[in-house]
């Protein structure tokens, strides 16, 4: 019995030894990592592990691995201060997307800031990628306020500011390195709060309210503009018009004249003839149609159809004989 506990002692040692070897010697890389592993700190083309699964290697400090996440991560800068074209200040606060695109430039570039990538992310982030983003952020001087603000639908400015900060940051900043030496890839760039200081608000107010005064005083003179205009179409318009209506009632009155000149020169040679022609013709243009027309004796032109002047005409004139009237009765019907 004493035999068997002096001997788990060194079991228990030699099982441990071989589970720290073991753990040591092994490391695992999920699907969404990819590691870098390195002899000695040093790495090569070869180091680059982008199997997912269970690796070996070297126990420390012969070989460690580092391993990095090949999803999309953030960085959000803090709120800068920048100016417009026009001497506006605002405040800007942006941020950008990126991810490792080349695990063996990045741990080059960043391993000297500890063994964790953590440690290497938070350097890449805090001594690049921000400053970069708040050089880049310099692009907004080259705008006006009101091409940032809008009130059209889509005419704001903003997506093209966010466009020529993320060429920038692809190129690494105005005379700077470019990420892809870093093994950093952008993939997108954007502007989420822009806020004006108390006294931009202000001034941004009161240009507003000029820039209004401008304009409806503008309109209002295109309003007058206008106006003399239509005024004087619509006067042109109407002496048109009533230089037409005098030449057609000229043309009327002439015509008229014209038709009237044979009437009144026959009624001058005998005008009681012209007034008896002038009954007949009435008499004669009345009667072709059938209709019933009314007179009294007394109107002009119907005095021959009074009949007391009939019959004074007939005692005037010889009762006919029998015979001669049967006859003419006869030959009437004939």
């Amino acid at each position: 019995m004493l035999k068997l506990k002096s001997l788990a002692i060194p079991l228990f040692a030699v099982l441990f030894l071989l589970i720290l070897i073991a753990f040591s010697a092994t490391y695992t890389v999920r699907f969404t990592e990819i590691g870098v592993k390195t002899t000695f700190g040093s790495a090569n083309d070869d180091s680059i592990v982008d199997e997912p699964g269970l690796h070996f290697k070297m126990p420390y400090p012969f070989q460690s691995v580092t391993k990095y996440d090949k999803r999309t991560r953030i960085v959000q800068t803090r709120s800068e201060t920048v100016q417009t074209a026009d001497d506006f200040q605002i405040i800007v606060e942006s941020y950008l997307f990126y991810r490792v695109s080349d695990p063996l430039k990045f741990f080059r570039s960043f391993s000297n800031a500890g063994d964790r990538a953590q440690e290497h992310y938070a350097k890449a982030e805090n001594d690049v990628l921000r400053d970069l983003l708040r050089s880049a952020l310099g692009e907004t001087s080259t705008y006006r306020m009101e091409d940032l603000f809008t009130n059209e639908r889509g005419a704001s400015v903003i997506p093209e500011l966010e466009t020529s900060v993320f060429d920038l940051l692809v190129q690494g900043g105005s005379g700077g390195q470019s990420l892809s030496e870093y093994g950093i890839e952008i993939t997108s760039v954007g502007i989420d709060r822009i806020v004006l200081p108390e006294e931009t608000t202000g001034a941004v107010i009161n240009r507003m309210g000029a820039n209004r005064d401008r304009l409806a005083e503008r309109y209002e003179s295109e309003g007058r503009s206008k106006a003399r205009l239509i005024n004087a179409e619509a006067t042109s318009q109407a002496e048109r018009i009533r230089a037409f209506a005098q030449r057609r009632a000229d043309e009327i009155l002439a015509k008229g004249e014209q038709e009237a000149a044979p009437y009144l020169a026959q009624q001058n040679v005998n005008p009681d003839l012209a007034v008896f022609i002038q009954n007949i013709k009435l008499m004669r243009e009345a009667m072709a149609k059938k209709f019933t027309l009314i007179f009294s004796t007394s109107d002009y032109g119907m005095q021959l159809f009074d009949p007391e002047l009939l019959k004074q005409s007939q005692g005037e004139l010889p009762a006919p004989r029998p015979r001669e009237s049967e006859d003419a009765s006869n030959g009437a019907e004939g």
